[in-house]
């Protein structure tokens, strides 16, 4: 079922452990391979160094993902020191040392690739979200992300959302019951919604305003507004506003989706909904630049 850890939630932002854990196990044995020879010809076993990671970002960045990077080095070596500098979602500037590590030279320069990709993609997450989160106000609509998420990666990026002050959808198809368009064209509409288990939320995609009007007659929990005009989306909010709704409790809330962008974002925020949407917060990511350097 939907969490309310993630779903429109106000708490802190949480990492699963052991997912993880195996998301980085997986991304080293990807990376290293049978080893990495190239660190084995040249460095010494024992050689031990520190190094800075770096902002390079021109406009700074959102950092994210701080323990996902020390979870790669510690998962290569255990005795690899790691310590941050900032704070897991704290804006920081260009040129900015935002964590150092220090322990085996081998240890360091084969994690490097898996800790800095995996940190500066999440970085990069959250950073667009804080833009996104901010670029609405003072409106209090709740920016979300989608299932459009790289494969095997979507509980990292989620929580890089989360990280930039946006909200999670449903994590999984097995949380929340979502009933789009397809599954109303294969069963040729609907008159009823179906019994919703105990502890599920349900919601309707409705892509014009008889639709919604339709779906609204059913009292699910959220309506999805799909690739709706502005003022179509205007005239949802009004028509779930009106009297003769207000009895739903909890009132339906409504949901903005499909074509959302930086620049229409806040109009629609400004129209009076609940939730917006935002498949590019994950599916089209510009990771931060962030490197690694090595302190002679």
């Amino acid at each position: 079922m939907v969490s309310d850890k993630y779903f429109l939630s106000e708490k802190k932002p949480e990492l699963n452990q052991e997912k993880l854990v195996s998301i980085v196990r997986r991304a080293l044995i990807e990376d290293i391979g049978k080893g990495d020879i190239t660190t084995q010809l040249t460095i010494p076993a024992n050689k031990k160094i520190k190094a800075n990671l770096l902002v390079k970002e021109k406009e700074g960045c959102v950092v994210c993902g701080l323990k996902v990077a020390e979870t790669a080095f510690k998962s290569v070596d255990s005795k690899v020191k790691f310590k941050k500098l900032v704070k897991e979602g704290e804006e920081a500037a260009s040129g900015a040392i935002i964590a150092q590590v220090y322990g085996k030279a081998s240890s360091i320069l084969s994690a490097e690739r898996v800790a800095l990709n995996l940190l500066a993609m999440l970085s990069g997450v959250a950073t667009k979200t804080r833009e996104y989160v901010e670029h609405i106000e003072p409106h209090r609509t709740k920016i979300t992300d989608t299932r459009k998420t790289f494969p095997g990666l979507r509980e990292l990026q989620k929580y890089a959302v989360r990280v930039g002050g946006g909200s999670s959808h449903r994590m999984s198809l097995d949380e929340m019951i979502l009933i789009k368009d397809n599954h109303i064209k294969v069963t040729d509409g609907y008159d009823r919604l179906p019994r919703v288990p105990k502890g599920f939320k349900i919601e309707v995609e409705v892509q014009n305003l008889d639709e919604f009007r339709h779906a609204l007659r059913f009292k699910p929990d959220v309506i999805m507004l799909d690739n709706m005009s502005i003022e179509d989306i205007k005239e949802a909010v009004k028509i779930r506003n009106n009297t003769e709704f207000k009895s739903h409790h909890p009132p339906t809330k409504l949901e903005a989706s499909g074509g959302v962008d930086f620049n229409t974002v806040k109009e629609i925020a400004a129209a009076g909904v609940d939730i917006i949407s935002i498949g590019a917060l994950t599916h089209d990511v510009k990771s931060s630049d962030i490197s690694l350097e090595v302190q002679k």
